[in-house]
């Protein structure tokens, strides 16, 4: 008679290892911690220009009470700001998340911060591979958009790396040290995510 599996006794642990979705293999993304002030305040003086803005310097004290804030906000909604964490130091190294999204017509835009030490290390495309799995396998999203200053060689090379197709241009848009600017625009479909091969790091 073939062995019987033995049964657990009353009251065993059972250990059971799962990988979490939000863990890839450089990185993993989590929440904000009250702790994370001080990398947020050190994004922020390496990445003073958001966009077309360019930002005064902010105290320490308002960085933590930032990080205390984004640390208290629910979770649940599709507008949030997650950490990057490098999994060989357990280190942040920089912050993404969506900053609009309508669940109506199923489509969202993301932003991404990286610290100036950390870039070009595969972080960022990891990073945005996990949200946009997320945003298109679990929340039900279908569309993706980007903008991007047209005379940011790194981002608009790294969008089409990732399989954003470039949908046009809002000329002249934004005004930007002294001068005026085109956007970029750019969008994936949820189709489409994963059917680009890999090109470039970021």
């Amino acid at each position: 008679m073939p062995a019987k599996t033995p049964r657990p006794r009353p009251g065993a642990v059972i250990e059971c290892r799962m990988t979490s979705f939000w863990t890839g293999e450089r990185i993993r993304l989590r929440a904000v911690e009250p702790e994370d002030a001080g990398a947020l305040m050190r994004f922020a003086v390496e990445e003073e220009r958001r966009g077309d803005l360019l930002l005064p310097p902010r105290s320490a004290e308002s960085h933590r009470a930032r990080a205390k804030e984004l640390a208290a906000e629910k979770s649940e909604g599709d507008c949030f700001r997650l950490v990057i964490e490098a999994l060989d130091t357990g280190e942040p190294v920089g912050t993404l998340g969506p900053h609009h999204a309508n669940a109506r017509e199923g489509w969202f835009e993301y932003g991404i911060s990286l610290g100036a030490d950390h870039r070009r290390k595969g972080y960022a495309r990891e990073a945005v591979g996990m949200l946009l799995r997320y945003m298109f396998a679990e929340r039900r999203f279908h569309r993706c958009g980007v903008r991007v200053l047209a005379d940011n060689e790194a981002s608009l090379a790294f969008h089409r790396g990732l399989g954003f197709v470039e949908e046009g241009r809002l000329r002249e848009h934004v005004y930007v040290a002294g001068r005026h600017q085109d956007v970029v625009l750019f969008s994936l479909l949820a189709h489409e995510f994963g059917n680009q091969p890999p090109t470039g790091g970021h």
